[in-house]
């Protein structure tokens, strides 16, 4: 059943046409939304249904809560503690010139075709805005580098064929621009972690903006990329603020 529900809504072609507009601009972010949502098949409704499996998750889908408002607010995360999951993600992206809602621009060019229930709605939303968030959380700059191995980090946490795609043409395309670095065994690192770690899209991420990141990192089962920290990427003060 599960085959059929995601053939009916693949769209190989239009995730084709983003691959490669994507592949002559990294920078067009609205392209990787319209790969997910062309290949994501029944991945959401998959996603909901462990959700509901957990008391947390349960929680988290009754409340639908939205964390954007707290992202936004740069006053409330300057007032956090140095070396807090909020202070770390305010330095990384005041480093990056990025914005809470600039992931939602780029979702919103997407049109969507399949009917989505509130649940599935939120959850979407929800992975796509705490996107910043898992980048400090597990070391990974914003070099293409790092956006590989992070992707590869939550298409193990939650199975995605759009972004297992994009996966898999950056690493051949990082593996030709960068052959001195071992892509492969980066982005391997980044699918262990992700298998290794408990679900971030469980965590009520309003109550952790003033824990340690540390913390959050042993509690969560993180540990820091080390092939990618060895990797000679030069990393910007942001990724390195977050190591």
């Amino acid at each position: 059943m599960h085959l059929i529900d995601d053939i009916r809504y693949l769209k190989p072609l239009q995730a084709w046409r983003s691959m490669r507009a994507l592949i002559a601009d990294p920078e067009k972010t609205g392209e990787v939304f319209k790969i997910i949502e062309a290949l994501k098949g029944a991945s959401l409704a998959r996603a909901v249904a462990r959700l509901q499996a957990s008391p947390a998750g349960r929680d988290l889908l009754s409340r639908k809560p939205d964390i954007l408002p707290l992202l936004s607010d740069r006053e409330a995360l300057r007032a956090l503690p140095q070396g807090s999951v909020g202070r770390s993600y305010l330095t990384f992206v005041e480093a990056q010139d990025l914005s809470a809602d600039g992931l939602v621009a780029a979702s919103e060019e997407v049109p969507r075709g399949q009917e989505r229930s509130p649940e599935q709605r939120w959850l979407a939303n929800r992975l796509r805005d705490i996107h910043d968030l898992q980048h400090i959380v597990c070391g990974y700059g914003r070099d293409e580098l790092g956006e590989l191995c992070l992707l590869a980090f939550m298409c193990a946490q939650t199975p995605n064929r759009g972004i297992a795609f994009i996966v898999f043409m950056g690493r051949r395309k990082l593996r030709q621009d960068a052959p001195h670095i071992d892509v492969d065994a980066c982005v391997a690192e980044g699918r262990r972690m992700g298998e290794a770690a408990q679900w971030l899209a469980t965590i009520n991420w309003e109550d952790r903006l003033g824990q340690p990141l540390a913390h959050l990192r042993a509690e969560m089962g993180i540990t820091l990329p080390d092939s990618y920290r060895n990797a000679g990427i030069s990393r910007p003060a942001d990724s390195r603020a977050a190591a």
